[in-house]
């Protein structure tokens, strides 16, 4: 499913992807075409989740971040998580994410 303009925007050399009410398998293969697309064209250094608007979200999610971390740490780049609600980030500190990418 292709991503709205609005829900991925890079900026200086951040790309920061608005994740959807519910991350799931569905959701999941848009948003990673979509960041990988601008990681690799626009000069992106580091990435941020901001799961203001996230409620729900399963192993996809998980693995959407696992591959943008891989991707962008071969550039020396780093992976931030925003605005998690509590249940989203007790799923991603289970998952050992807080070992590879910041939860702010």
């Amino acid at each position: 499913m292709e991503q709205k303009a609005q829900e991925l925007a890079v900026i200086d050399n951040y790309l920061c992807i608005k994740m959807p009410r519910e991350v799931d398998q569905h959701e999941a293969a848009g948003i990673r075409e979509s960041a990988d697309r601008l990681i690799l064209n626009d000069n992106v250094k580091n990435v941020v989740f901001d799961f203001e608007n996230t409620t729900f979200m399963d192993s996809s999610g998980l693995g959407i971040i696992i591959g943008r971390y891989r991707k962008i740490s071969c550039f020396g780049g780093k992976v931030y998580a925003v605005n998690a609600n509590d249940r989203i980030r007790r799923i991603l500190k289970g998952a050992g994410m807080s070992s590879i990418i910041e939860i702010l």
